[in-house]
């Protein structure tokens, strides 16, 4: 029996004539870190909406902890927690209105959103919490965005690329989270073309022009590819996935 919490088989998304997603296949382990690794336009972003049941299947099959997609929406949704650098956050609303409302949608009673709050409090500083998300700094408006994904403790988490714009050493940090979260028991699938951060990833998939083109766990693609990096795995991959 797998023990795949999430399987992918032969997923396909046309936009009319355009595929941008490929019949692709693949896995995520329960408690595992997935990297999703491309450059724009691969069909990453597409993959983790269809996953979260935002846009429809064209074909294949999506199986959530062993129910499928199209029939169990509702129950797989509440499993899911999605965050998304551009738009999982409310620019005009500060941070501590964001966390109300994303508690309030969830359901909590006034006293766990109040103990929510509480905890935001903990992470940034209390002055910070009541200015607008569009004029906070990059890493702290990223720290927000995973707390309000976490709000209704999904047991899987989709970070569609959520390091971008920050700087490095803001990135090694949220890995430090990402860590911290894969200790208790999460399930996480990281999307990013930031091809330094996927040696952080338990395993990858490099997608390309909506097809995988590599899959692996890191250490063992370097060498079986006899390569010096992942950089350099993933930049011949992609050009021979073009010449092809």
């Amino acid at each position: 029996m797998s023990n795949n919490i999430i399987e992918i088989k032969n997923l396909v998304k046309k936009f009319g004539r355009f595929t941008a997603v490929n019949s692709i296949s693949f896995g995520i382990r329960e408690g595992e870190i997935l990297g999703f690794l491309g450059p724009n336009g691969a069909g990453k972003t597409t993959t983790i909406k269809m996953i979260m049941g935002l846009i429809n299947i064209t074909e294949g099959e999506i199986i959530v902890d062993g129910m499928d997609i199209v029939t169990h929406r509702k129950k797989i949704k509440d499993k899911l927690g999605y965050m998304s650098q551009k738009f999982s956050l409310y620019p005009k609303l500060n941070a501590r209105e964001n966390v109300e409302f994303f508690a309030g949608i969830s359901g909590l009673s006034r006293d766990k959103v109040n103990n929510k709050i509480a905890e935001l409090k903990e992470i940034i500083h209390p002055d910070i919490i009541e200015k607008s998300v569009e004029n906070l700094p990059p890493g702290i408006k990223q720290k927000v965005a995973l707390f309000a994904s976490l709000i209704p403790d999904p047991e899987i988490l989709l970070l569609d690329e959520p390091t971008s714009g920050v700087d490095p050493k803001m990135r090694r940090n949220f890995w430090q989270d990402i860590y911290e979260l894969k200790k208790i028991g999460k399930t996480i699938l990281v999307t990013t073309h930031n091809i330094d951060e996927v040696e952080y990833a338990d395993r990858i998939v490099i997608l390309h022009r909506g097809n995988i083109i590599v899959e692996g766990e890191p250490a063992n693609l370097v060498r079986e590819y006899d390569v010096d990096s992942v950089e350099t795995l993933f930049k011949e991959a992609v050009k021979k996935n073009e010449r092809d």
